[in-house]
């Protein structure tokens, strides 16, 4: 090989080298991403919260007087059976003590009471002196009349009398019987709270009785203590009879409607429960959320539809976790959330074409917490890329991480 065409072979050589470190210098590298293949199958929207078991049906005794409670006869746990357990015993309420005012004036009222019948009593017997003179005076007219010495005229003043005179007694009994009310009314205040009750037994007590079958789950008072009438003693009901309630959003709430499907977990037990929701009450109420915020909830009441046997370790008050179906279906496109960002209104995401990202405007539908329906947009079997980055633009190398 001659010298001038050595020196073109290393010219070309060194050429083709400088090519090739100019590509390798300006070339893109292309960006390492995440990558999702579009499929179909099931998806499930829900909405999760936080509920607590509750008995359906809970009956409260109350105290149907003002007394003094005794040490409640029953404990919580024991068996009532309606209208014969006995529950609570009850004495009435004891008069109070009496400062010197007020024995003072009660003493002068009995007193009064007292005067007030013995003028009764005095009017009582001049009623009846003045009733037997007029019975006496009409039948002497009468005979009068019979044997023609009296007119009639005569009679009828003296029945008049009679009349006027019966009336009179009437009136005089009345006053007697109100005059010895007011003495007894005025020597009961007069009572002091030691000669009242002494354990007479029965007779100084009220029963109550339990008001259906079932447990005792709550006792209010268990000491003996005064209680005014209407204050709760107790709880009962059956500790199997239970539902669950769960404070929802009344954003999420206005989604659902009663039937609605529930899965019950986090409760304790291996297995996971069916449920449904029986009632979305009504109305709704603010409660402060643990970060401070005023939130709008609505209680929502729902039926265990698995067999009881397979939850009887639940009870009342158990804290649970429930997702509530709001749709589902078994066959949808779907496309991670991750993968989704605003493209104005519209949602978008970017597919890799050939290992190039490309922008893709698709139309969604119903979500979870990770995935959505795809409407438009995708294909199945299209591979989007997820948690887009800032470099990541229409056009620009990727490959898989």
């Amino acid at each position: 090989m001659t010298f001038k065409t050595r020196s073109l072979v290393l010219g070309g050589l060194g050429l083709l080298l400088v090519i090739g470190l100019g590509v390798v210098a300006f070339r893109t590298s292309p960006i390492p991403v995440d990558l999702h293949k579009i499929e179909r199958g099931a998806l499930q929207v829900t909405v999760n919260a936080d509920g607590q078991t509750r008995i359906r049906e809970v009956f409260e005794v109350a105290a149907p007087i003002s007394g003094t409670v005794q040490r409640a006869p029953v404990d919580v746990g024991d068996a009532v059976i309606a209208g014969e357990t006995t529950v609570a015993i009850m004495e009435p309420a004891a008069s109070n003590l009496l400062d010197a005012r007020t024995r003072i004036q009660a003493e002068a009222a009995t007193r009064e009471a007292e005067a007030a019948l013995q003028l009764a009593r005095s009017h009582m017997r001049q009623a009846r002196e003045d009733l037997t003179l007029a019975e006496s005076e009409f039948e002497r007219t009468k005979e009068l009349v019979d044997r023609g010495v009296a007119s009639i005229t005569r009679l009828e003043i003296a029945q008049q009398q009679l009349g006027i005179k019966e009336a009179a007694h009437t009136a005089a009994i009345s006053g007697l019987e109100m005059s010895k009310s007011a003495l007894d009314r005025a020597q009961a205040a007069l009572i002091e709270p030691a000669t009242v009750g002494n354990g007479q037994g029965s007779q100084c007590c009220v029963f109550v009785k339990a008001p259906a079958d079932g447990f005792v789950l709550s006792l209010d008072v268990k000491s003996e203590r005064p209680a005014t009438a209407g204050t709760r003693l107790l709880s009962i009901g059956q500790p199997d009879d239970l539902e669950i309630v769960a404070d929802l959003l009344s954003t999420d709430a206005v989604r659902l409607s009663a039937g609605d499907l529930a899965y019950v977990e986090r409760w304790g037990g291996d297995q996971i429960l069916s449920a449904r929701i029986a009632k979305i009450e009504p109305s709704a109420y603010t409660k402060i959320s643990a970060l401070g915020i005023e939130e709008q909830r609505v209680d929502v009441v729902f039926e265990i539809l698995t067999d009881k046997a397979e939850w009887s370790g639940l009870g009342d008050g158990f804290s649970v976790f429930l997702r509530v179906v709001e749709w589902e279906t078994d066959d949808a496109l779907m496309v991670p959330l991750s993968a989704l960002f605003r493209q104005g209104e519209n949602w978008a995401v970017f597919v890799n074409q050939d290992g190039v990202a490309q922008l893709q405007e698709i139309e969604l539908g119903q979500r979870d917490g990770t995935m959505g329906v795809v409407r438009s947009g995708l294909a199945e079997g299209d591979i989007v890329i997820e948690h887009p980055s800032d470099a990541i633009q229409s056009g620009v190398p990727v490959e898989a991480r």
